[in-house]
């Protein structure tokens, strides 16, 4: 009988290709070469990268995604799109959650969405903490799931948030499924645009059985993209109005939005022993996460929040109204979302000011001047130019939100990079 992981044992045979080579491409090249240190790995990625080890093949540079035919697996970083390439036949494209998902012994509870997903995997963690509960976790907010593999036992609660582009090529499901919401998003990275963006999505709950369950969005609803008669497992239908069985009042989960979040991971949670009790506990200890409706502070009479992980703009809204602010700052890379709807729902928000930086902060600018407007619209060259605005046009006691409403790669590596950079731009003007 193989000692070998069971991972391991799956990759030995076979010529593998490590695609994409940052934070998770390092994981999985870590994680194989202990086992394997002398299995020559194929490394490919569009930026130059030395690499210590002569058992490696490595392509870099813009035609990296062509060697992929000359290996039997490829291991896919999430951030690689494959809307514009054709998968040779002769390979499997697998990534690190489809390997976890797979050979992992201990139990998984999956988390995805459009937004919403990183609040409701962190409470439904610390809710099992609270409970007393052996449990990790790991996934998408940049904790690569194989370097936890090796801990994990079956008496362990895996609590995985899974983006869309970690489970595109992913052919297993997690034993409970959580679904927040779907919108559109991330439309360029698959081929047939929000059909391959919500089919990737769908993979968290298309492979469940019977004895698994599937937790979504009853108020949303998903008859557009799933036939709920098709689904295996037990189903949970979590509708903004359903029942909390505990009171809250954590100025980090403020929002209707947020009160959903916490009905979500509580279900998911329950399922596993968690009581009210501990709920409560969790949610009352909740402090916050880092660019989702962060306070980054008062300035000069203005109170500044972080809201960069908002991407979308059912999140900008939720965010807005939910601080009644009166200023926003939005805009990003143009993915060919339609805001039509958006421009029509600032217009009716309770905002004042409404600062737009490239490109599409400019575009629903213009939309909103096309249609007339009541707000004061400013167009920023950068987002310097925005927080300066900001500083301006606020009145004492009024509150900017940095909620973008698109992707940050315009201008900047991550939404991460980006929000960090709003706040120092706020002490640095802020002074």
């Amino acid at each position: 009988m193989s000692l070998l992981p069971p991972i391991i044992e799956f990759l030995k045979d076979k010529t593998v290709l490590i695609l994409g080579f940052g934070r998770e491409g390092k994981s999985t090249y870590n994680y194989v070469r202990k086992y394997l240190p002398q299995k020559i790995l194929g490394i490919a990625g569009g930026k130059e990268q030395q690499i210590d080890d002569k058992n490696t093949v490595s392509f870099f540079g813009e035609d990296y995604l062509s060697h992929m035919g000359d290996f039997d697996i490829v291991i896919k970083s999430p951030g690689i799109s494959f809307a514009k390439v054709d998968v040779p036949d002769n390979t499997f494209v697998t990534c690190q959650t489809d390997l976890f998902m797979k050979y992992a012994p201990c139990k998984k509870i999956g988390v995805t969405g459009s937004k919403g997903k990183t609040t409701t995997s962190t409470l439904t963690y610390k809710m099992l903490c609270a409970a007393g509960i052996d449990c990790e976790l790991m996934g998408n907010m940049g904790l690569p799931v194989l370097d936890y593999i090796e801990d994990m036992t079956e008496n362990k609660i895996a609590v995985i948030e899974l983006s869309s582009h970690q489970l595109e090529f992913t052919r297993t499901s997690p034993d409970t499924a959580v679904l927040t919401n779907i919108y559109e998003e991330h439309l360029e990275h698959y081929k047939g645009g929000m059909a391959g963006y919500v089919g990737a999505k769908l993979n968290i709950v298309k492979h469940q059985t019977e004895n698994n369950t599937f937790i979504y969005n009853g108020t949303q609803g998903l008859g557009d993209y799933l036939d709920l008669d098709t689904v295996k497992s037990k189903k949970i239908a979590v509708c903004e109005n359903s029942t909390l069985p505990f009171d809250f009042n954590n100025p980090h989960l403020s929002g209707e939005h947020n009160r959903h979040d916490v009905l979500l991971a509580f279900t998911a949670s329950s399922l596993y022993g968690v009581t009210a009790k501990d709920a409560k506990k969790a949610v009352d200890d909740f402090e916050g996460i880092e660019h989702r409706m962060e306070k980054v502070g008062t300035f000069k009479g203005i109170t500044f929040f972080n809201d960069c992980i908002a991407t979308i703009p059912h999140a900008v809204m939720c965010a807005v109204n939910a601080l009644n602010a009166y200023t926003l700052i939005m805009g990003g890379k143009d993915r060919g979302i339609d805001y039509t709807q958006f421009a029509a729902d600032l217009e009716n928000s309770g905002l004042s000011v409404i600062i737009g930086t490239k490109s599409t902060g400019h575009k629903i600018i213009d939309m909103m001047n096309e249609s007339g407007t009541s707000k004061i619209l400013i167009k920023a060259e950068n987002l310097e130019e925005a927080v300066k605005s900001a500083f301006e046009k606020t009145v004492k006691g009024g509150i900017c939100i940095l909620s973008p409403a698109a992707s940050s790669y315009n201008e900047y590596k991550n939404f991460e990079e980006k929000g960090r950079h709003y706040k120092e731009l706020i002490k640095k003007y802020g002074e």
